[in-house]
């Protein structure tokens, strides 16, 4: 996530300080670029892997920090949530046996913090959206402690002037709303550097914009979220909407959001893209500093562009340009985010070779991309391919293609070609990018993700298939198989049991009915879909009544019920309930003492779920 050095609202003087900062950074780069310091004589290569944190039940974890601290490593460093945490890798030249470095290093890495995770029993996962993470993970509770995130979250949320909003339709849908950012600590992606010679920036980013959906397409592996079936990668919904500081208005007009694909191809230089992005989003944090970028320059020292780095690190490009410094030389990047984690670390560094290698090999009639494919067919593709993956059928070059067909026929050629150009070892590129063509012709993880999944809900409920999946997906990267090769689940994974919470079992399939619908209707209702409890919701969506089959048949035994009576007019409305955080035992023992079958549960006023009798009759031991 970035600095962490950083401060969010801040006097009108700091500001102005901070902005003057950064238009100093542009111009700095300005000079450095006409000057050619930036360095163009080597490519090097890096890496971000992040990883999710969880206990012995699959669920997520809340030790980090505590981790953290016990690895005492700074390639470590904090995410978002409490649940997750970060690798930085150290980077390399692209060269001979790079990709084996990286993968070295990925091993050793995870594997130091897995020890270290089994003395707190929790284990690391990697995957891009952690299967059980529920709502009530992204409260505030779970938020790492740390300024910038405070920060960012208290801006943001004021910023945008409402509660977060979700809405995300696949095989199933998502419509929620939330009060804080951390939908985006939900992401866990494997983030992919690339350094690039200044003088061809600009060639080199419009063609990892063309690339982006296909590359996309045949990572995917993150079709959950939250019980529910949505896009082959949800995490490019899921980001770009749980960053959205945009809020609904009257006015016709374009607004950028801070996640974003962008709407044009680039021109110029990268400079034009650092440009771009400070006009069109606004400063959302600053910090103290005390170098001024032209200062050194003139005094021969290359500047580190505190600001302008800062900034750059708000707005979150899925093909990212970066400046940095490398054994004192300032150079520009491409970073790549919008890979997932996982499914295994051989999965993800052949989803590395396999870009690298495009990029480098990228064949010369591309270097105008505009002049190839118009820039709307590049943005709709890595839509399509976010939503269908390797089932995709995306516009390449003014003609239909199949995502399967491009890669087989057109990129990997490519990549092998840019690969072998770049001096990496044969058996690198053929070991790596044969993971790459197996997958294309065979399962990608979402695939196998939404199988699985489907097979284990036959016979268990939501909760503890989402569960078991999880116990799976970890058990399958013990193995190192990379995910195209994971078997089929044949037979239901043990998991112990963790149903402590009303959230944990209840059902979320709900029949309502509205408090001024006819009776008749109601009743008809639970005659059809042979159900004993109904709850009533208010014309602005609350829970303001209950409908029991013996309830109404007590007033039927007593008066008919006509054609004019409405719902309200039969139904309960003094409810009892509880929330998904509700331990179950306490809700038995409500049903006891009030002596009712069913309890609507209510998050925020919001009912989310209802648990009856027959559910929590196996955890009733008195």
């Amino acid at each position: 996530m970035g600095e962490h050095n950083v401060k969010g609202q801040v006097d009108k003087k700091s500001r102005a300080r901070f902005i003057e900062h950064l238009l100093d950074d542009i111009e700095a780069l300005e000079i450095m670029l006409e000057e050619g310091l930036i360095e163009d004589d080597i490519i090097r290569i890096g890496a971000e892997q992040e990883f999710c944190l969880v206990n012995n039940h699959w669920r997520p974890a809340k030790n980090s920090e505590e981790i953290l601290k016990r690895i005492n490593d700074t390639h470590f460093t904090t995410e978002l949530a409490r649940y997750n945490l970060e690798i930085n890798l150290d980077p390399l030249e692209l060269k001979k046996d790079c990709f084996s470095k990286v993968e070295k290093q990925l091993n050793n890495l995870l594997t130091k913090a897995k020890i270290t995770s089994r003395e707190f029993d929790t284990k690391v996962l990697l995957t891009g959206i952690l299967p059980t993470i529920r709502k009530r993970h992204l409260e505030l509770a779970y938020m790492t402690p740390n300024p910038r995130y405070q920060m960012l979250n208290e801006i943001l949320r004021a910023q945008r002037g409402t509660d977060f909003e979700l809405h995300i339709r696949g095989v199933d849908e998502l419509n929620i709303h939330h009060k804080n950012v951390l939908f985006e600590a939900c992401n866990t992606s494997f983030q992919m550097h690339l350094q690039i010679p200044p003088q061809d920036f600009v060639s080199s980013y419009n063609w990892a914009q063309a690339i982006s959906a296909p590359v996309l397409g045949v990572s995917a592996n993150s079709p959950l979220l939250f019980g529910r079936e949505l896009w082959s990668e949800t995490r490019i919904a899921l980001f770009r909407q749980s960053m959205d500081i945009r809020s609904a208005s009257n006015a016709l007009k374009d607004r950028r959001a801070r996640v974003t694909f962008s709407n044009q191809w680039a021109s110029g230089s990268v400079l034009e893209i650092f440009k771009n992005d400070i006009a069109l989003h606004k400063v959302v944090l600053s910090r103290d500093i005390s170098k001024n970028s032209l200062s050194e320059i003139k005094k021969g020292i290359i500047p580190k562009l505190q600001a302008l780095n800062l900034h750059n690190g708000t707005v979150y490009r899925w093909n990212r340009p970066c400046y940095g410094i490398s054994e004192g030389k300032p150079h520009v990047r491409i970073e790549n985010r919008y890979i997932p984690s996982g499914p295994t670390i051989l999965d993800e560094v052949s989803n590395f070779a396999f870009w690298a290698g495009l990029m480098i090999g990228r064949p010369s009639k591309f270097d105008n991309m505009p002049a190839n494919m118009d820039f709307r067919d590049a943005k709709g593709n890595f839509i399509k391919a976010a939503r269908m993956g390797k089932d995709s059928i995306l516009r390449w070059m003014n003609k239909s293609i199949s995502v399967q067909d491009l890669i087989l026929h057109e990129l990997l050629p490519i990549a092998y070609t840019g690969l072998k150009k770049a001096n990496i070892d044969n058996n690198d590129i053929e070991r790596l990018l044969k993971v790459i063509e197996n997958r294309t012709k065979g399962n990608t993880p979402n695939e196998w993700a939404v199988k699985n999944y489907r097979f284990l809900k036959k016979s268990m409920k939501k909760d503890n298939a989402l569960r078991a999946l999880t116990k799976t997906i970890y058990q399958n990267q013990q193995n190192r198989f990379p995910g195209h090769d994971w078997p089929t689940i044949k037979s239901i994974p043990e998991i112990l049991d963790d149903t402590s919470l009303v959230g944990h079992i209840m059902s979320t399939n709900l029949f309502t009915v509205d408090e001024y619908d006819l009776a008749s209707l109601a009743t008809s209702i639970m005659k059809w879909k042979k159900i004993h409890h109904v709850p009533v919701e208010s014309e602005s969506g609350k829970l303001s009544g209950l409908l029991t089959w013996n309830h109404v048949k007590k007033i039927q035994d007593q008066e008919k019920i006509n054609d004019q009576r409405i719902v309200s007019d039969i139904m309960v409305k003094k409810v009892v309930t509880v929330q998904p955080k509700t331990n179950i035992k306490q809700a038995i023992d409500l049903m006891k003492m009030h002596e009712i079958g069913c309890l609507p549960v209510v998050q925020e006023q919001d009912l989310v779920g209802i648990i009856t009798i027959k559910d929590v009759i196996a955890f009733d031991h008195d």
